[in-house]
């Protein structure tokens, strides 16, 4: 086995496991360096992928060619559409998955996967000579050498965990830390520090009284993560709600003076979205309950997840407090929940391609940018693979904008703005809803992933037939008319005001009481346009159904959109030396030279960078 690559990737993670296939599928020579071929893909906190926005991102990993979606419609045992009740720029696809055939479905993936090895070691040092990284050095003292190097070390930089007052090191439950590895990639002028995360308490779920608590059952669908691969197959389980009450907080608040979160144990910033149980009660000390839900790990375990009551207090008094609720009044556990600090890295020290400003070659991807969450560490993971075996090419980088994906948002948000918290996505941080919507990732991405070749044929072909169907249903909906007398009573009985003449089908759309679904029943000739798909037509017809009746939505975000990428276009880095620009403020100033933006439009979203700054600059650039 040779020791010298195109690719090397630090960490077998969701980061790591989508940048290793990125760079191997794109031709590049690549090599895994995980602590655990076992258990690659871990699912360490809820086994859950999606959610709000982080499912757009699961579908968008999906569109350029990742595996994400694949993986988890592979393992999922429960499928759900949030947001249902809101307009589709913010449905979002949530899986529960079973916890170890999502590990071996990766392990699968990557075992077939050309140009990739896996190497069972730990990662010690960074080699780095004349400001360009070489490799590194294993604990075992081997040298493995490449032209590029995507750190996707997860939480176990220094990872340390708590449980009450007790401290013990590690990555993960039961997996050593990682030790020296960041002092020897800070050596090089790269900023870091520390942030914190937890997890909950893990029930069996032969102890738990069912019969006291709500199902939450799922839904079975059309809909799933991948616009290419099979249906999910697995049994689909129901999750199960309860809640705290004021017993289970009394006992929680006498043991807040032992929580490391409130008695300075822990001085790292954890995520203010997935608070701790504890800081619930202190955030909030008029609720008497807050909500939990019992989630299953797989189809074949009694281990059960309990969502919501993320701890680090003594387990003692975990448990003590989850037998005060009456459905868990006999409940076991597996293990307490814990909390885990660990190194993360300046994000805004990174291009948007995540290649390292400071080092060349060297990319980050992951927890170890300061995000949370399985989705933003995969999307993550996807752009740098991809960026480092195009970068081995000679090629430009792959970067998505704004407007084109979450995870395009997500990194920009990242290499602009930093993080002072571990950062997690939602719908919220996206300026063009709208345009991202989860039903056409692939409409957006696939085309672009096919050009640089990570998105191969037969994704490429399966996207074209789907778009060659969406368009069809769109044309015959946009030529054709009904008369009055075949639609009116129908239009009546929905409470939707009758027609006068002939009207084309798009108009009628457009109604919100009318859908493709009932609007067949009156129209025979529409059910068949729509049938006419060879395959997946519910999703084929719904992707025409939204974009007919969101038209007018959809075309002004896209002009507002087009506006703004007029200052992406407009390329600054490397044109000033920000420090003697006095029309700029001060704090624009620091902030320019800190970040150095690589265009007009990176520098306005800059916290600091005021309107009358980018007016300064735009002057300038005139000049």
């Amino acid at each position: 086995m040779k020791f010298k690559y195109d690719v090397l990737v630090i960490g077998g993670g969701h980061a790591g496991c989508e940048a290793a296939t990125a760079a191997a599928n794109l031709g590049a020579t690549t090599c895994l360096v995980t602590m655990d071929m076992n258990k690659i893909g871990q699912m360490s906190c809820n086994p859950a992928v999606g959610g709000i926005a982080k499912g757009q991102i699961v579908r968008e990993i999906d569109a350029l060619g990742g595996y994400m979606g694949l993986v988890t419609d592979a393992t999922a045992i429960q499928f759900r559409m949030l947001n249902r009740s809101k307009g589709p720029a913010v449905w979002s696809p949530r899986a529960q998955c079973d916890r170890g055939k999502f590990i071996w479905e990766w392990r699968t993936i990557l075992d077939h996967t050309d140009n990739l090895d896996i190497f069972q070691d730990q990662a010690d040092e960074l080699l780095v000579e004349n400001g360009k990284v070489l490799g590194i050095k294993t604990i075992w003292g081997i040298d493995i050498y490449a032209r590029t190097v995507v750190i996707t070390a997860g939480t176990f930089l220094n990872g340390l965990m708590h449980i009450g007052k007790r401290k013990v090191e590690g990555g993960r439950c039961a997996e050593p830390a990682v030790h020296n590895f960041t002092e020897s990639i800070t050596r090089h002028g790269i900023r870091a520090d520390r942030m914190k995360t937890g997890t909950p308490v893990r029930i069996d779920r032969r102890s738990v009284h069912f019969d006291e608590m709500e199902p939450q059952p799922g839904e079975t669908d059309y809909h799933q993560f991948s616009f290419y691969g099979p249906h999910r197959q697995l049994p689909q389980l129901p999750c199960w709600t309860c809640n705290t009450n004021e017993e289970a907080h009394e006992v929680l608040r006498r043991g807040v003076a032992d929580s490391p979160l409130f008695n300075g144990q822990i001085q790292s910033t954890g995520p203010r979205y997935c608070p701790s149980i504890e800081t619930k009660l202190v955030t909030f000390p008029d609720k008497n309950s807050h909500p939990l839900f019992l989630e299953p790990e797989g189809v074949d375990t009694n281990e059960m997840y309990l969502n919501g009551f993320s701890s680090s207090m003594p387990w003692e008094v975990q448990l003590e407090a989850i037998h005060k609720i009456p459905a868990l009044r006999d409940a076991k556990i597996y293990r307490p929940g814990y909390a885990i600090e660990y190194d993360y890295f300046d994000p805004t020290q990174l291009k948007q391609s995540l290649e390292s400003k400071v080092v060349e070659g060297l990319f980050f991807a992951g927890q170890v940018n300061g995000t949370t969450g399985y989705e933003e560490a995969g999307g993550q993971g996807l752009v740098a693979g991809i960026n480092a075996a195009l970068l081995c090419a000679g090629k430009e980088p792959f970067v998505m904008n704004r407007d084109e994906s979450y995870i395009g948002v997500l990194i920009d948000d990242l290499t602009t703005k930093g993080v002072d918290e571990p950062y997690r996505m939602f719908t919220s941080r996206a300026e063009y809803r709208i345009l991202l919507r989860q039903d056409d990732a692939d409409a957006r991405l696939t085309e672009r992933a096919y050009n640089i070749g990570i998105a191969k044929q037969d994704r490429y072909d399966w996207w074209m037939q789907k778009k060659e169907n969406i368009n069809r249903i769109l044309d015959f909906c946009n030529n054709t008319s009904v008369k009055p007398d075949v639609v009116n009573g129908f239009l009546e009985h929905l409470g939707t005001s009758p027609i006068k003449g002939a009207s084309k089908i798009v108009d009628l759309v457009a109604r919100p009481q009318v859908n493709f679904e009932n609007l067949s029943a009156v129209i025979p000739s529409l059910k068949e346009a729509i049938e006419a798909s060879p395959n997946r037509k519910e999703e084929i017809a719904e992707a025409a159904e939204i974009k007919l009746k969101y038209k007018g939505y959809i075309d002004r975000e896209r002009v507002f959109a087009e506006k703004m990428r007029r200052l992406e276009d407009i390329k600054i880095k490397g044109h000033f030396n920000y420090s003697e620009l006095h029309d700029l403020s001060t704090e624009c100033r620091q902030k320019l030279e800190q970040i150095q933006p690589e265009t007009l439009a990176q520098a306005s979203r800059i916290p600091g960078v005021s309107p009358s700054d980018i007016n300064v600059l735009l002057v300038l650039m005139g000049r």
